[in-house]
């Protein structure tokens, strides 16, 4: 699994590379171009999901403990952290997000039949994936629910609650957009506000947000350490994100808006990497200092990651109904709601008892990619050589996105 791994990723740099260099400068233009302002809140909460904000404070004591993890020894929790979410991780969403926006709407790859169902599937599984990790993490960040270790039926009706909200709010793109900048502007004021009461009510120097900044910017100085998998536990991460990378760069293609390529990747690259960078620097303060986050600081957290659940599920499931034509319009609202809510509900119990694992699912995701680029280079060479633009039709879009956004 390790080598197949190295060499999706390996793949997917040496691809950035070449698309820089060829198709750099030309606009991408998506089916529905959004204002630049309301891509970037779709690309924030899509790539996003309930890890970011719970997984960090179980993180770091893995990444501190050299002893029994020596590989980490080179490099600080903060560094490792912000490697296992951010900054070259999000690369592949480029990749993807560029190739659905230019490329496949010339070599139309993902609608041969086969490869259609096989990324649907990828997609309702890594959607229970999601939901599967929200679920055991509830006990740690909710303790007051529970006893803080097992699961309950409170933490089964919340999750419940959850996808509903998804599935309902995937009937209607306006909903994806609403709850996009919400959840961006949430977790703005979850950093802020938590670090500002770490200073004001936990009484930490206030200085303290920049150490923590400074160890995290150690991840550039060993950037090259950090782009092939490091242990098995570095794997699981780089696998769960090739698992979203197909997916996730399907539906951001959809919004971009007339922005030139390099652009496109300094967006997707830099700007995500800000939020996160900071709110790994923040709870790494309230980790470092022993502060307990039990009560209102949880909550806070639980509430702002369960809207990225939200948001990311919503956007998802849209995806995979839309390749299906299992659409709201065609099934109508009712059935289209209770066949997701069904379907996702019974694959999160399925990770929930074992029977799947996202390596699996991000193994997958490498062997689309491969055969995706045999595909080009036997069949659409000469078709992908020629490209020096988005479709004309979404060019068209652009011009109206005044109405459209």
């Amino acid at each position: 699994m390790s080598n197949w791994l190295i060499f999706g990723l390996l793949a997917n740099y040496i691809c950035i590379a070449f698309v820089l260099i060829k198709w750099g400068n030309i606009r991408c233009t998506g089916i529905t171009p959004l204002k630049t302002p309301v891509f970037m809140a779709i690309l924030f909460t899509s790539g996003w999901e309930v890890g970011v904000i719970m997984l960090p404070l179980v993180d770091f004591p893995r990444y501190e403990d050299f002893i029994n993890y020596p590989e980490y020894s080179f490099t600080n929790p903060l560094a490792m952290e912000f490697a296992s979410m951010a900054f070259a991780i999000w690369s592949g969403y480029f990749i993807t997000c560029f190739y659905f926006c230019v490329i496949e709407p010339k070599v139309r790859f993902f609608k041969i039949p086969l490869v259609n169902l096989i990324n649907t599937i990828v997609i309702v599984i890594t959607c229970s994936f999601t939901i599967y990790l929200f679920l055991i993490n509830l006990p740690i960040y909710a303790p007051e629910l529970g006893d803080g270790k097992s699961l309950n039926a409170i933490f089964y009706l919340i999750v419940f609650l959850v996808i509903s909200a998804a599935v309902y709010s995937s009937t209607n793109i306006r909903y994806v957009k609403i709850l996009s900048m919400t959840s961006t502007i949430l977790f703005f004021l979850l950093i802020s506000g938590m670090w500002i009461a770490s200073f004001t009510i936990e009484k930490i120097a206030i200085t303290q947000i920049f150490t923590s900044i400074n160890l995290m910017s150690n991840y550039f100085l060993d950037l090259d350490k950090f782009l092939l998998p490091i242990n098995l536990y570095h794997e699981f991460y780089l696998y769960w994100w090739f698992s979203w990378y197909i997916m996730i760069g399907q539906f951001l293609a959809r919004f971009v808006g007339g922005i030139k390529t390099y652009q496109l990747f300094l967006m997707i690259m830099i700007i995500p990497s800000i939020p996160l960078g900071l709110w790994f620097s923040v709870i790494f303060i309230y980790y470092q200092n022993e502060i307990s986050t039990v009560g209102a600081y949880n909550l806070c957290m639980i509430f702002v990651g369960t809207l990225f659940v939200i948001n990311s599920l919503d956007s998802l499931i849209r995806l995979y109904t839309d390749n299906m034509n299992l659409t709201p319009k065609r099934l109508g609202q009712k059935k289209y709601i209770a066949l997701n809510i069904f379907s996702l509900c019974l694959l999160t119990l399925m990770y929930n008892y074992d029977f799947l694992e996202i390596e699996w699912i991000g193994a997958i995701v490498v062997a689309l990619f491969a055969a995706c680029l045999i595909y080009i280079f036997t069949m659409k060479f000469n078709t992908v050589r020629k490209i020096d633009s988005s479709p004309v039709e979404n060019e068209t879009n652009f011009e109206n996105r005044e109405t459209i956004s």
